[in-house]
């Protein structure tokens, strides 16, 4: 009997643990709006690779690490095509503007006023070339709807033609970072003449998961949950045996 029994718990521990394993960390959206005030009332500098930069700390996601990320842009003004920015946590930048619309053939880029949007790797097109793919406005001539972001990892004075062949960076760089710390939102106008732009709101949304460590604790702790109460039962049958002998 004692066997069989000892089996039992076997098979129910293992069972136990291949339930465990096989359930994915669990996910949890953090969303993080800024609304200023911003530096220099959030008007960015025209002609001015100086620019203007945002910098939240966040917290509340101790034990966290990255698996997605998408900002909430909302710009007002300026110059479409004059505008360079980036987001940088954690010793990684990625380009979320890289004076969109220029190209070889566009050394200007696009001349519409301002943005509105979403920057999403789920996105299905480049926010870099937004005229290709027909792009809405909003009352304000903002630029409306979801957008992979630029990603352009070259200087934003470089000649046009070198926009068309440039290197990207996505926000898959920041996956599995710790995402408590500093994050910095950056903006620069790159062309003197196109009118200030003006950075009105943005906004940080992260999805994260438990961090590997955490995850290999809390798995430690259930098998030792598991041992503790396999014990358990297993003095009370003998003591249950002793008495019945």
């Amino acid at each position: 009997m004692r066997t069989i029994f000892f089996q039992q718990t076997r098979v129910v521990s293992t069972l136990f643990l291949a339930v465990w394993l096989a359930t994915p960390a669990s996910a949890a959206l953090y969303q993080f709006s800024f609304t200023g005030p911003f530096a220099n009332g959030g008007v960015i500098p025209d002609g001015n690779p100086v620019g203007l930069s945002d910098s939240q700390t966040l917290s509340g996601m101790t034990g966290l690490s990255i698996s997605d990320i998408s900002v909430k842009l909302n710009v007002s003004g300026g110059y479409n095509g004059d505008l360079y920015a980036y987001l940088s946590h954690d010793g990684v930048l990625v380009p979320l503007l890289n004076r969109v619309g220029v190209t070889a053939g566009n050394a200007f880029g696009y001349s519409d006023t301002g943005f509105n949007i979403v920057l999403s790797s789920a996105a299905a097109n480049d926010v870099h070339s937004y005229g290709n793919f027909s792009p809405t406005f909003n009352g304000n001539g903002q630029l409306t709807g979801s957008w992979q972001p630029d990603g352009r990892n070259i200087d934003p004075a470089s000649p046009p033609a070198a926009f068309d062949s440039a290197s990207q960076v996505t926000f898959a760089s920041f996956n599995d970072a710790n995402a408590d710390g500093n994050w910095t939102l950056f903006f620069a106008d790159m062309s003197a003449g196109g009118g200030n732009s003006q950075l009105v709101s943005w906004e940080l949304d992260i999805t994260a998961v438990p961090e590997p460590v955490t995850t290999a604790l809390a798995l430690f702790a259930a098998l030792l949950l598991v041992t503790r109460l396999f014990l358990l039962l297993r003095n009370h049958i003998f003591a249950w045996r002793q008495q019945r002998g």
